[in-house]
Order: C-alpha cells, then sequence, then structure tokens
C-alpha cells in the first residue's frame, strides 16, 4: 500500500511527464491489489488468530473472533474480491495489452538480480522463489492479453486466483527489497536483531507464500475450461 502511495505523489507531482505516466499506470495496476489482495489476506491472517487460540479463540472473552468477523466485511466493502480481480484483468492488464503488468515484472528481475549478487544465502533462496513467481506472473499475464478478445470467459474465469498470484508476487517483491536494505544495515552495523529479523521474516515468505504463486498460475492457465464447464441445466 505505501509502495502504492508513493507512486501516487509521483504520478501527480514528479517534475518528469515520463516519470508521472509511469507511476500512474504502476498505481493503477496496483489499487485493485491494495483492495482485493490485502483484504482477502486479513482474512488469512485473522483466521490463524482464531485458530491458534484454539477453543478460547471461538468464544468472545479474548476478542479474537471479533477481529476475524470485522476482516470479513473489508472483502466486500472495497467492491468486493470478484470485482476487483475482474478490473486487474480487464481494466489494467488486458486493456494495455499487459504492457503495465510486464514492466512491473522487469523491476521484480532487477530485484532478483540485487539478490543474486548478494552474499547472503537467504537472498539467494529469496532470489529463486522470486524469479519463480516472476515467471508465472509473466506466463498468466501473456495468457490473459492474448485470451481477452477471442476468449474473454477463459481471462476472466482465473480473475481471483489472478488476484492473489499479482498480490503474493508483489508483496514477496517488496520483502524481497526489505531484505536488502536489512542486509545492507547489517553490514553497517546498524541493529542486528532486529535486521536479523527481517531477513528471517523474508525467507519465510519466499518459502511459504511465494511457493503458493507456481500453482496460481496452473490454475489460470491451465484451468479455464472446467470453470465453465458445467450447463446451466447441471445447477
Amino acid at each position: 500500500a505505501l509502495t502504492a502511495a508513493a507512486a501516487y505523489d509521483a504520478a501527480h507531482a514528479h517534475a518528469d511527464p515520463q516519470v508521472r505516466k509511469d507511476n500512474a499506470a504502476f498505481y493503477e495496476f496496483m489499487v485493485p491489489l491494495v483492495k482485493g489482495y490485502s483484504t482477502e489476506m486479513s482474512l488469512e491472517v485473522t483466521n490463524l488468530g482464531v485458530q491458534v487460540h484454539g477453543g478460547m479463540g471461538y468464544i468472545e472473552e479474548t476478542g479474537a473472533a471479533q477481529y476475524y468477523r470485522d476482516a470479513k466485511i473489508l472483502t466486500i466493502y472495497e467492491g468486493t474480491t470478484a470485482i476487483q480481480a475482474n478490473d486487474l484483468v480487464g481494466r489494467k492488464t488486458a486493456r494495455d495489452g499487459g504492457h503495465t503488468a510486464l514492466a512491473i515484472a522487469k523491476q521484480i528481475a532487477e530485484t532478483e538480480a540485487q539478490l543474486g549478487a548478494s552474499d547472503s544465502v537467504a537472498a539467494h533462496a529469496m532470489a529463486r522463489r522470486l524469479e519463480a513467481a516472476r515467471i508465472a506472473f509473466e506466463q498468466v499475464v501473456v495468457f490473459i492479453a492474448g485470451q481477452a478478445k477471442t476468449n474473454p470467459n477463459a481471462a476472466f474465469a482465473g480473475s481471483v486466483p489472478y488476484l492473489m498470484l499479482a498480490g503474493n508476487l508483489v508483496a514477496g517483491w517488496q520483502m524481497a527489497r526489505a531484505m536488502l536494505a536489512a542486509i545492507d544495515k547489517i553490514a553497517a552495523g546498524e541493529d542486528a536483531d532486529f535486521m536479523t529479523a527481517k531477513i528471517a521474516t523474508a525467507r519465510f515468505y519466499a518459502e511459504h507464500i511465494l511457493s503458493r504463486v507456481p500453482g496460481l498460475r496452473d490454475s489460470i492457465v491451465d484451468g479455464a475450461d472446467s470453470v465453465t464447464a458445467l450447463a446451466l441445466e447441471a445447477f
């Protein structure tokens, strides 16, 4: 969200017209992720909050259940997840032939190169996962751009998985940037304990969240036909 906000500021205030244009496109692509992906993840987090309390999480005294109930409305009053996902497919990806999405992928690849140049084992682990996720994202973007006009049902059938895939990737990209900053801070002798925790958190994200992305790619690209396979009479 902060990255999107920074792009919004640059889109309106930067002196260079091309920079304003590029940041406006980036911001527009990010809007459904901030609204849709972030709110869906709030459900996952608050669900875990109930779960880790066990039976106590289900009753009112702990307060965990209240967070879960409150989070549910987020995926509805931000326009509903499906609406945000359809916006991501239609206006934010297909309309420009995937140009903005692939430009973001190029920025992510630059971060991968920075990770690969590091001496950190954690950075190399992050680079591998980020690369795999970015390639999966690119494949989905090409699929959507190619199907949007000739077979729109296929392009939109995986809209919510695409939203989650793109959100997981962009969040992982920001985690990777944070990891690189933490590595530099440790080298400068700054707050080693906190920075080490940042690196560990980023690696956890890479290995447990970014690793979901290739599977989402498969469901979007290979599973579109099954979404619309049932005839109306089957319901």
